[in-house]
This record gives C-alpha cells, structure tokens and sequence, in this order.
C-alpha cells in the first residue's frame, strides 16, 4: 500500500490521520503531519491480497450490492420521472391484486425497496424503473410534448450559417 500522502510504500500498518478534515491512511513518517483517528475494527471486511484489484462489495449470492445515493439536481432536470411515481405504482400494483411482498417477488427486489418507492422516500434507479413498468404494465417516464418536439417536413431545409455565407457571396 501506498502512503497517500507522500506515495511511499507503507511498511507495517498504515496509520489513519485526519489533515485538514481529510482521512488519510498514511505511513509513520507522515502522521506527524496530522491527528490520529481511532478506528473501528470491522471483522465483516476482507482485505484484498497483495496485488490483486480492489472488488466492489458483494451479497452473499455473488452479486454486487446496490450502492443507494440521493439523486441530485441533473437528474430532475430531464424530467424523466413523473412526480407522481409513488401513486402510479401503488394504483397499479393494487388494480393487479398484487401485495408489495409479490411485487418485489417478481422483479426480484427487495421488499424494502418496493416500500420506499411507493412512500416517495427513494426514487427508482432506471433498472429498477424499468421492471416495475414491464410487471405492471405502466410508464414511469414523462412523454415529451408534441409542441417540444420539432417535426420536420419533407423538402423544407432551414438554413445554416455556412449556407449564409455562400448565399452573400453569390449575390455580391
């Protein structure tokens, strides 16, 4: 492991310091440098062997946890989500007969999740988005207005600025 403050190899176990506000796991040169931070001893964690490539955490099935994180303001932007996700889902699951559990049985979530989605509390990712809408047979996403989409019609070209240019200079 590198020092992550001055890039030597560390030799013996890192020290964990705070710089600045920063947490940096740094060699015993460098910890002069900032405040020790006591940490938590995790049995849960693996380290990875000498050489081999960090892996993302995995469940115990193999696959890769779901990493959650708030969506921030680039992703309402687009409007891709209707606001009222959360009531078309639970209508739609409830015109079904399906409870949250079945839902989430079949789009192998989580039954916490499902939960979440329906209270307004975690807006689905677009995996997730895309297995409600195939298994209750819903749209999720806003449907651009007719009046934002430019239609073209066949044999009016509109002019660039090049075809500008080329105009000027013919007529001079």
């Amino acid at each position: 492991m590198q020092c992550e403050m001055c890039g030597e190899t560390v030799r013996g176990t890192p020290k964990l310091v705070r710089v600045e506000g920063a947490e940096l796991q740094v060699c015993s040169k460098c910890e002069k440098y900032g405040t020790e931070v006591q940490q938590v001893r995790r049995t849960d964690l693996k380290i990875p062997a000498r050489g081999s490539a960090a892996k993302p955490a995995s469940t115990a099935a193999g696959k890769p946890a779901q990493t959650w994180h708030k969506r921030d303001m680039f992703d309402f932007m687009g409007g891709e989500v209707v606001d009222d996700y959360a009531v078309r889902i639970r209508n739609a699951r409830m015109e079904k007969g399906l409870s949250q559990k079945d839902l989430a049985m079949q789009m192998k979530e989580k039954e916490h999740l499902i939960k979440k989605i329906e209270n307004a509390e975690l807006m689905p990712e677009d995996s997730v988005r895309k297995k409600i809408e195939k298994v209750l047979e819903i749209r999720l996403i806003d449907a651009p207005a007719e009046a934002e989409v430019e239609k073209k019609v066949p044999g009016s070209l509109t002019p660039t600025l090049g075809d500008l240019t080329i105009i000027r200079k013919v007529k001079k």
